[in-house]
């Protein structure tokens, strides 16, 4: 669990009362100070916002990219967009999940990789593509897939 004084602390810091739209940009200064929202801090942000507890969760919830547990030591995005799957990517998340030990949408239970889904990277003619802990990664077939999970698993 995140540190509560730590994260009083960043809201105190960031917010002004009477700024209106301050909640996604605190959401997302706290995921990056952390590396997630722990949930013990959505009081202290309506608080904060003068929000309910409810519309905070809403908006923690309503965004993919917003993380309420502690992410995996590496994260895979596959895309799944219509180009890529229209290139295999329904084969290469198969042999993603299956290299890894981890369903998509979900992260093994040693907390060192997660394979979690995304909706078009911009690469579309050169797909099936990825997002390795940031990184975009083109053309995967399976020699990449062999790679990709050697590098996540070092």
């Amino acid at each position: 669990m995140t540190d509560i004084a730590a994260i009083q602390t960043l809201i105190d810091g960031a917010v002004h009362r009477d700024a209106r739209g301050a909640l996604l940009p605190l959401l997302h200064e706290l995921q990056e100070e952390f590396g997630y929202i722990d949930p013990a801090a959505v009081p202290l942000i309506a608080s904060a916002l003068n929000l309910s507890r409810a519309e905070v969760h809403g908006v923690i919830s309503f965004y993919p990219e917003l993380r309420t547990e502690a992410p995996a030591r590496h994260v895979i995005k596959l895309c799944r967009a219509e180009s890529c799957q229209a290139r295999g990517g329904a084969a290469i998340e198969a042999a993603m999940a299956q290299h890894l030990g981890v369903a998509m949408g979900h992260a093994r239970k040693d907390g060192q990789v997660a394979l979690e889904p995304v909706y078009c990277l911009g690469l579309c003619a050169i797909g099936p593509n990825a997002l390795v802990d940031g990184r975009p990664v083109a053309r995967i077939d399976g020699e990449a897939v062999t790679r990709i999970s050697a590098e996540v698993e070092a």
